[in-house]
This record gives C-alpha cells, sequence and structure tokens, in this order.
C-alpha cells in the first residue's frame, strides 16, 4: 500500500507561502538596492523548496513555472546576470504567479493560465537574451573538455525515506535536468518479493553525471533528503566502474532495474492525469464545496513558538496536581480543613486562570503578519500612481489574536490604499510646498490596557477640513448653521457614500466604502479614528480587542436583568449628583461632568425593562465611550468585574441592535453583553427623532 501524500500538502502549501512571503520581501530589498549575496541566495533557496516540493506533490505547473523561475535566479546569484529593475518587476511578478497557482490547488479552483504562461514567456525571454554566437562558439571550443568533466554520485536512501513524501525517481528526473546522466543500480538489499513492502527504498544508485555542472546544483536536488539517506558527491575521475550501467532515459527492455523506473514514472504520470481529471470534475461541479474548503483551509492550522507549548504543560501539570489535593481533602474532609480546602479552591483558581491565559496566547501572532502585504502594495501603487513613497514599519512584534489578525486585514488595506492615492501627494506638489519628493507610510502597532492599538499616519495633503463640511451640508448630514469641532468634521468622512473626491480612482477614494472600513472594525470590537493637519498629513487610530473569545467586563443591574459592558469601553463610574443633570429638547437629558456635557442613556427605556428607580440620582452612571462620543449608562446598581466568554448572539439567536454578544455567567444565567458603539448609534439615532418631533 502506497502513502498519500496529500496528507503533506497543508504543511507544504503553508511552507511554501511563507517562503513567497521571504521571497517578496528580499526582492523589494533589492529594489531599493540591498543586492548582497546572501539575499539573492534567500530568493533562490525558497523557489528551489518550492520547485523540489511541487515535483513531489505531484504540482507539474507550479514546478515547471519555478524551473524557469529558479534557473533565472541561479544566474544572478552566480553573477553571470545583474539583477536590473525589468529582472527584479518580472521576479515579483513571478512569485504572484506561484501564489495564485499555490492558492488554486488549495481551494481547487482555477488560475489565470494566460497570465502565468506570459510571465513564464517573458522569463524564458530574458535567460534568452545571452544566446550570442560568441557563446554558442565557445560552448562548441569546450565540447571535448565538457565530454570529459562530471561527477559520480552514490545515493543510498534510508530504508524508509519514502515515508517521508520523497521519492528517489523524482529526484533521478531532476538529476537528468541538469545534463546527461547515467545510472548503476545496486540491487543486492532487494528482498524477496512476499517480504517487500510498498513503503520501503532497498534500492542505491551510483550515478554519473557528464558536463560542466556545479557541485552546488546537484547538493540542491538532494537538499530535501540529505537526513534521509547516504550520499557521496566526487569528481568523475575518482569514479569506479565496477557495475552494470543502466541509462534513464533509455529503454532497456532487458534491465529490471531500468523497467521498474519506467513503470513507476508511467505509473506517476497516470497518477498525475487522473489527479487532474478528478481536480476538473470537482471545480466544475462542486462550487461552494470550494468556498468551504478554502475556510477550512485557512482556519485549520497555527503555529506555535515552543515555549509557549511548554508554558502550557506546565500549567496543566500545576492544575493537576491541585486537582489531586482536593481530591484528597474530599476523602475524609472534615470542618478542621476548611481552611486547606480554601487555599486549594483559591489554588484552582489561580491556576485556571494562568492555563486560561497560556491557552489564549497560543492564538496571539505577530501582527507582523498583517503587516508583510504592505511593502508590495507600497512598490506597485506607488510606481503605478508615479509617486515616491516610502513605507516605515514599527511594532511588528505586538501579537494579537489569530482570528482578529485575519479579519482587520481588508480595513487596513483600504486604509493604506487611501493614504497612497489621496494622502500622499506627487513628487511636484510636495517639492512646490516645500517638501520632500518622498512621502512617508508609518504603521505603527502597539499595547494598551487590553487593547491593541493601530496607527497609520502620512506626511501628505492632509483632509481638507471645508470641503468635507460643505459636502455634509450638499448631503443633509449637517446643518449650514452647526459648527461641530474638527474631530467630528473629519468623522463624517465614514458616513456611507460620502466622498470629496471629483474623480473616482480605480486605487481608492478617500471617502468611498470608508462605513464598510468602519462596520468591519466594528464587528471586531473595535473602534476608529481620524485626525488631520492640513498640509502636514493624517492619523488614523484603530483600537481592538486582542482577542475576540474572552474579555474583560463589567457587570451591571438593570432591573432584574444583568448585563455586561466591556471594560475597555468604561470611562468611570459615578452616582448622580442632581444639581449636574439637565434635561434639553424635551426629554433628552444631559450631565456636566468637569466642564463637559454628556448624553445620559437609560437602559431601561431601551431595553423595555422595570427598574429600581427612574429617578437618575438614585442609580449610577456608567460613563463609556465609543464611536469617538462619550454616554452616561443609567443602571441600577454595579455586580463587580470578571472574565467572561463571549459567544456569538447572531450565529445561535440573530443580530440585536446595542447587543454585541452573550455569556453564561457562574450561575448558569445568560447575560448580554452591550455593544457601546452601537448604542451610542442608538442614542444619536433618538436624539435626531426627538429634535424633528421638536422642530
Amino acid at each position: 500500500m502506497g502513502i498519500d501524500l496529500s496528507q503533506f500538502h497543508e504543511t507544504f502549501l503553508e511552507e511554501s507561502f511563507e517562503g513567497l512571503d521571504v521571497m517578496e520581501t528580499s526582492l523589494l530589498a533589492m529594489d531599493e538596492g540591498d543586492e548582497d549575496a546572501e539575499t539573492v541566495n534567500t530568493i533562490f533557496r525558497s523557489a528551489h523548496s518550492i520547485k523540489g516540493g511541487s515535483a513531489t506533490f505531484g504540482f507539474e505547473n507550479v514546478a515547471g513555472f519555478t524551473h524557469v523561475l529558479e534557473t533565472l535566479l541561479d544566474q544572478v546569484r552566480s553573477d553571470e546576470r545583474e539583477a536590473d529593475q525589468i529582472i527584479i518587476n518580472t521576479l515579483l511578478e513571478s512569485v504572484d504567479c506561484v501564489r495564485e497557482m499555490l492558492t488554486a490547488e488549495r481551494d481547487k479552483t482555477d488560475y489565470d493560465e494566460v497570465h502565468v504562461k506570459d510571465v513564464q514567456s517573458r522569463l524564458e525571454k530574458i535567460l534568452g537574451n545571452d544566446d550570442s554566437a560568441e557563446q554558442q562558439e565557445a560552448g562548441a571550443n569546450n565540447a571535448e573538455e565538457i565530454q570529459t568533466s562530471g561527477w559520480i554520485i552514490t545515493f543510498k536512501p534510508h530504508l524508509n525515506m519514502i515515508q517521508t513524501g520523497n521519492d528517489p525517481v523524482r529526484i533521478l528526473r531532476e538529476l537528468e535536468s541538469l545534463g546527461s546522466m547515467q545510472v548503476k543500480s545496486d540491487l543486492r538489499n532487494l528482498p524477496e518479493l512476499v517480504e517487500m513492502s510498498a513503503e520501503d527504498c532497498y534500492m542505491s544508485w551510483t550515478i554519473t553525471m557528464g558536463g560542466d555542472i556545479d557541485k552546488k546544483q546537484i547538493e540542491e536536488v538532494f537538499d530535501w533528503v540529505m537526513d534521509d539517506c547516504e550520499l557521496d558527491i566526487s569528481p568523475l575521475s575518482h569514479a569506479e566502474e565496477n557495475t552494470t550501467e543502466v541509462s534513464v532515459s533509455g529503454n532497456n527492455q532487458d534491465d529490471p532495474v531500468a523497467e521498474i523506473l519506467q513503470k513507476t514514472e508511467i505509473k506517476q504520470e497516470v497518477s498525475a492525469s487522473q489527479t487532474k481529471t478528478e481536480v476538473s470534475a470537482e471545480r466544475a461541479t462542486k462550487p461552494a464545496a470550494k468556498k468551504a474548503a478554502k475556510a477550512s483551509t485557512e482556519a485549520s492550522s497555527i503555529r506555535v513558538g515552543i515555549d509557549k507549548i511548554d508554558e502550557l504543560i506546565n500549567m496543566v501539570g500545576e492544575l493537576v496536581i491541585t486537582q489531586s489535593m482536593l481530591g484528597q481533602l474530599g476523602e475524609n474532609f472534615d470542618m478542621s480543613k476548611l481552611d486547606s480546602l480554601r487555599d486549594g479552591l483559591a489554588q484552582l483558581e489561580s491556576h485556571t486562570r494562568e492555563l486560561q491565559e497560556s491557552v489564549m496566547r497560543v492564538r496571539m501572532l505577530p501582527i507582523s503578519f498583517a503587516f508583510n502585504r504592505f511593502p508590495r502594495l507600497v512598490h506597485d501603487l506607488s510606481s503605478k500612481l508615479g509617486k515616491k513613497i516610502r513605507l516605515e514599519l514599527s511594532g511588528e512584534s505586538t501579537e494579537l489574536d489569530k482570528t482578529v489578525m485575519e479579519k482587520i486585514g481588508d480595513p487596513l488595506v483600504h486604509l493604506v490604499r487611501n493614504s497612497l492615492d489621496h494622502g500622499i501627494e506627487s513628487p511636484e506638489v510636495r517639492r512646490a510646498a516645500g517638501k520632500s519628493e518622498e512621502g512617508v507610510i508609518h504603521l505603527n502597532a502597539y499595547h494598551k490596557g487590553g487593547t491593541i492599538i493601530i496607527e497609520i499616519n502620512d506626511d501628505g495633503a492632509g483632509l481638507d477640513k471645508e470641503r468635507i463640511r460643505n459636502k455634509a451640508i450638499e448631503n443633509g448630514l449637517i446643518s449650514e448653521d452647526e459648527q461641530l469641532p474638527d474631530e467630528k468634521i473629519y468623522d463624517l468622512i465614514f458616513q456611507p457614500g460620502f466622498s470629496t473626491a471629483e474623480v473616482v480612482s480605480d486605487v481608492s477614494g478617500r471617502g468611498v466604502g470608508m462605513d464598510v472600513v468602519r462596520r468591519n472594525i466594528r464587528d471586531l470590537g473595535g473602534t476608529v479614528e481620524i485626525m488631520s493637519t492640513p498640509g502636514e498629513g493624517s492619523t488614523i487610530t484603530i483600537r481592538l480587542p486582542l482577542t475576540l473569545a474572552i474579555m474583560d467586563g463589567q457587570l451591571v443591574r438593570v432591573g432584574k436583568e444583568t448585563y455586561i459592558i466591556p471594560i475597555v469601553s468604561i470611562i468611570e463610574s459615578l452616582q448622580a449628583q442632581k444639581e449636574n443633570i439637565n434635561t434639553i429638547v424635551d426629554q433628552a437629558e444631559v450631565y456636566k461632568l468637569r466642564d463637559e456635557y454628556i448624553s445620559i442613556v437609560k437602559l431601561y427605556e431601551i431595553f423595555g425593562l422595570v427598574p429600581d428607580s427612574q429617578n437618575i440620582t438614585d442609580g449610577l452612571l456608567v460613563m463609556v465611550e465609543g464611536e469617538g462620543s462619550k454616554m452616561g449608562l443609567y443602571v441600577d446598581e454595579l455586580l463587580g468585574q470578571q472574565q467572561v466568554v463571549i459567544k456569538s448572539l447572531e450565529t445561535n439567536y440573530r443580530r440585536i441592535n446595542g447587543v454585541s454578544g452573550a455569556t453564561i455567567l457562574g450561575d448558569g444565567t445568560v447575560a448580554m453583553i452591550l455593544d457601546v458603539p452601537g448604542l451610542v448609534i442608538m442614542s444619536r439615532a433618538r436624539k435626531n427623532r426627538e429634535v424633528g418631533k421638536v422642530a
């Protein structure tokens, strides 16, 4: 029974995507002038690994493409060819093509074959540019010398090499692509047929390579199997010629080894053909399954540092010890052991919390995973827009939950594209304004309390405050006589469909789609704010929870119901003083807090409850902030703080305005988690309705 190599596909694809990221980062470094040998070698090694793995797993289209790519990279690293701008741009496009092909293999979808063939054709054209008459003549003059040079390779696979997913036939085929090759096989370790296992490798080979081949090229073919074989590579002059010669490319029907090799290759080609047929059928008949497979693949694994695993194991050990101690106390319990029981329960609580935190840290990833896409984005779009832009990154090691990481990617891309398109001016405009021709976009991330802060800053033209205000008046968002502070004016660009752009760009439009950005960030329990200085630039600040699974919450009681307010949204809690309460616009009430008037929202009115008292001075005000505004939530009582596990209300029931989720408390009851930004929006809408009634 053969090995099912598909079980290794996921790991190979993950490593390949990481390799492509490394290639892209290194190519961008070369584009900025960093062409040291190690950078080029890093790119080459990544391409070589992807090519070898693709061939092993039968992804022939990827292997064929990366073979051409690898050839060009090999010429660059051996200084046969200089990596000019055309080559670097073509290599970057090649990375995109490989990523697209591997994504198609993962998701069982199609890729743009026309584009891939076009890029491969350009790679081959670059490789063919040096086929000059002089080189051909030199090659002819050295033909005799080449024929007499070469290497003798002794290749002895370990018995279990095939079980690691490596195939000797593919290795021999790869060697053959380097030049003329002859193979001498050693069958002495072949057991009787009844004792053979299809998953073991009994054969070994002595391979003669003729031609002017670099030893490093041969070593790279065996890179993947160095630990799974005995390998010796010696100059051809040291060869021993005492075994029967077999040519891999020959058709020797009398030689059993040649027949084995040929049959194996035929079997692999048939298998690959069948696989392609099956994939084509699946692509034509199961569109829904493709999306499910993609989602499943993306969320199915995560790389975790060994230190986090060790910490988790240690905490489980501590928990087991505490459980054992409590078990012994319970066997013959009496009141004299009460203090020991309390100590044990306190330890249990402490260890459980630490275990919970350790488990959550397993899901934490550095935000560099999200930031790494932007160097390429800035490189491509700045060239397209004719701008000079430098990207600066800081805080890349700041960690956040994998789920948050995946969902924040698209909003970040939109915001960076806006800065590229409408934030940073053209070199001519910047020069006229006394600025450097090169604009700067800075992405920064850091922890603050229980949140992660992401800042997107540019030193561009900034937002035009008057233009935004006039557009808002034109759209009926504000009245002509309404005066707003700067932050409220800038906040208007997040209104649906709001845009001041005179020409819609295919890159972006500052304001177009910004409501979607805010909605996506709100869905993550976060907020987004913008500040701008005309002529100096803009800063967009995103605040996000570290995880979507657990949060610190303040329990409050309204009537007989318990609600949870996220701690990150709370400014302070206070007993209302009558002299600070003012009534405006019929029944709307505000509270004066240190020279600031804050709207009061009565939760019992929003959720239709009967409170202990409708008199605000009898209860408490919890001052919260969301969507750039503050408000005071009137509640009957504060119950305490605790960490809660968030359950999606929308998934299990339906979306409720003002509620972001639910949790189960220690006594088994369900408590709603309040959506503070949603409550702010509801409060604004309520105020507008009341203003309309009065008018």
